[in-house]
């Protein structure tokens, strides 16, 4: 049971490091969305389960994930939005290395419950990606971009003395 908005965040984080889907799957409505880090659109607590079931079982078996900030905004009495910065480290590559570290912020959207509870109806996962701003599609790939212009060094000003 979610008593306060918040306690979303801390609950899949909780159930995540004990790689746990089933309690994952429990913070969500039945008719819940989920949308992960690339764009993966899961549209029902069973396909939110099964997602992370397989994520745990091949790429996320033991990893340590924990939040970092975490903000709610009411939208009324009964709708609340979760913001949740979190760091996650452990992550399996497919040739079966560990990968660096990630950082990313999750968006939880909630409904209050008759019973004054809370649950998720809809969550969104994007992975940071430090200093860039978009993506950049090509034929087959999505690489990470920066508009920053970075301008030249300026010279030192050369010392004037006046006699």
């Amino acid at each position: 049971m979610i008593n306060s908005p918040a306690q979303v965040a801390e609950n899949f984080v909780a159930a995540w490091n004990k790689a746990n889907a089933d309690e994952i799957a429990e913070l969500f409505s039945e008719d819940a969305d989920f949308v992960n880090v690339v764009g993966l659109w899961w549209n029902s607590r069973k396909q939110i389960r099964d997602a992370h079931a397989y994520g745990f079982d091949r790429m996320f078996p033991d990893t340590v994930m924990t939040l970092n900030k975490v903000t709610t905004r009411l939208l009324g009495v009964d709708v609340a939005v979760v913001h949740a910065a979190w760091t996650m480290e452990g992550q399996i590559t497919p040739q079966g290395e560990r990968a660096g570290v990630r950082t990313g912020v999750f968006s939880f959207t909630l409904s209050r419950q008759d019973d004054a509870s809370w649950i998720c109806v809809s969550a969104h996962n994007t992975d940071k990606v430090p200093g860039k701003q978009t993506h950049i599609a090509s034929a087959d790939t999505l690489t990470p971009a920066s508009y920053v212009r970075k301008l030249p060094r300026k010279s030192p000003p050369e010392n004037s003395h006046e006699s």
